[in-house]
């Protein structure tokens, strides 16, 4: 089993930056690809980003690409989704999820394993 712990988030002005950091272990090989998603109240999950083992590769949302960025640090097995110029409609619970291959994806059905959420508020 995977354990996926998130933390950060928070209130923010729009315009403003938040980070959130994501640590994924119990896999002795600790060989997850990554993503983030999110869910603002009243819709369905979304993705949002994604990263492979490496860090090599990655992939947005459209309505995040150019202000989200994430990485990782394999050494420390934590991911990270700096979010900046943020806007209102960024307002969701943002979720980690732990895929069990090498390769990132951006399809919710793919990640078994999920972290618990973190609140990110973006006021106007």
């Amino acid at each position: 089993q995977v354990q996926v712990v998130e933390s950060g988030g928070g209130l923010v002005q729009a315009g403003g930056s938040l980070r959130l950091s994501c640590v994924a272990s119990g896999r002795t090989d600790s060989s997850y690809a990554m993503g983030w998603f999110r869910q603002a109240p009243g819709k369905e999950r979304e993705f949002v980003a994604t990263i492979n083992r490496g860090g090599t590769v990655t992939d947005y949302a459209n309505s995040v690409k150019g202000r989200f960025t994430t990485s990782r640090d394999n050494a420390r097995n934590t991911v990270v989704l700096q979010m900046s110029s943020l806007k209102p409609e960024d307002t969701a619970v943002y979720y980690c999820a732990a895929r069990r291959t090498i390769y990132a994806s951006t399809q919710i059905r793919d990640y078994p394993d999920w972290g618990q959420g973190s609140q990110v508020t973006v006021s106007s």
